[in-house]
């Protein structure tokens, strides 16, 4: 999928891997945290890709330690907030496939054994918002293939380390 959610090719991240062409230098907390004040700022859907791309550049790297939850709480916002905002522009469809993409990311984390124990634990501790997430869309605008495919994986509870 695309940053907007619409599906490209399958992907799931790769703890040791890096998203070439994303972006030239290593995403940094930091550089998300101002990229999402400008977003916030400008309420302007560029800006929210970015961040997005940044928070997703977070968790495919190695995250510094002790910041693993902040890197998550960073893509999981990013994800809501890019979801928020196409629900705006009359496209909950594509807000649906994000939101089922974010939910299905931390999953893949969760369960991924060549991530650290910390990574792992903060992707299963942010799951509850994406799962909340997929729900409440649900509430309001009906079921979606990808929500719904989203919760057939089941709850991260299962996952735990």
């Amino acid at each position: 999928m695309d940053l907007m959610g619409t599906p490209t090719h399958p992907h799931t991240p790769d703890c040791a891997a890096t998203t070439a062409g994303l972006l030239p230098v290593p995403a940094t907390l930091p550089q998300w945290e101002r990229t999402m004040q400008r977003a916030r700022a400008a309420g302007q859907m560029g800006q929210m890709a970015m961040a997005l791309a940044l928070a997703l550049r977070l968790v495919q790297q190695t995250p510094p330690a002790g910041r693993e939850d902040d890197c998550i709480a960073a893509l999981v916002v990013s994800h809501l907030n890019v979801a928020d905002l196409q629900v705006q522009a009359a496209e909950p469809d594509a807000a649906a496939r994000l939101l089922g993409r974010a939910h299905g990311l931390l999953r893949s984390l969760v369960a991924d054994g060549r991530c650290g124990a910390a990574l792992r634990q903060a992707a299963w501790r942010h799951g509850r918002e994406t799962h909340a997430a997929l729900l409440a869309h649900v509430r309001s605008h009906g079921s979606h293939p990808a929500i719904t495919q989203a919760l057939a994986g089941g709850g991260l509870a299962g996952l735990s380390s």
